[in-house]
């Protein structure tokens, strides 16, 4: 990827509150990602997302999965809106929805995900429950691009939360959402930087921004070492 001379164009899609979305808004609102968000696409009426983004002057449409005859109608009706807005990369912020084949080829290596474990561990649903009663010591989020599979596409970004002895399924996802409200939108800065290559399942960071050397020297214990 070359340096970009234009503000990415996000297309945001979401079911839920939307506390990621916002964080997307609040990064693009004051410089920390050189993008703007041009829609966001909700397939739950109901959605917080929706009232998010109104209130952030940003268009929202709500396209209900439940009104389509199957999954290919309605991926196809997103992916016509997006390309009428010129997305340039698909972000997912608590979708509900598997996005199918079409609609990743419509977008090849343009749609991120995040997902509150540490991929490739506890892929799906239900992810703190399955961390918790794993024994793991840690846990955190990942933000990745979205491939044919579930969970399975290349890892841009992680963040580690380590898993307390009085950890409730609660308690771990609040944690971990805070992580996700931080590394969500520095994955989505690293795209509109041009600072992402993707080799086979390795996505590469730019020197410039990997910390390479730090990262060397680092290492995370649960419990800590005296």
């Amino acid at each position: 990827m070359g340096k970009r001379t234009t503000k990415l164009r996000l297309g945001v899609l979401a079911s839920g509150s939307g506390t990621n979305l916002q964080s997307i808004i609040d990064a693009c609102a004051n410089g920390s990602i050189d993008a703007q968000i041009v829609r966001v696409i909700c397939n739950n009426p109901a959605a917080g997302a929706l009232q998010r983004a109104e209130c952030a002057g940003i268009s929202g449409c709500c396209i209900n999965h439940r009104e389509f005859a199957g999954r290919g109608e309605f991926d196809a009706a997103v992916i016509e809106q997006l390309h009428h807005d010129a997305v340039e990369l698909v972000v997912l912020a608590g979708f509900m929805r598997i996005v199918g084949t079409d609609f990743v080829r419509a977008f090849p290596k343009r749609i991120m995900n995040i997902h509150p474990a540490l991929l490739p561990a506890f892929p799906g649903l239900q992810v703190q429950k399955k961390a918790l009663e794993s024994g793991a010591k840690f846990s955190g989020c990942t933000v990745h691009f979205v491939d044919d599979g579930v969970d399975t596409g290349p890892i841009i970004i992680q963040a580690v939360v380590p898993i307390l002895t009085d950890d409730t399924e609660e308690s771990l996802s609040a944690r971990i959402l805070e992580q996700e409200h931080r590394i969500y939108p520095q994955a989505i800065q690293l795209f509109a930087a041009g600072a992402l290559e993707i080799e086979g399942q390795r996505v590469n960071i730019a020197p410039a921004w990997a910390g390479a050397e730090q990262l060397r020297t680092q290492a995370l214990l649960n419990p800590p070492a005296p």
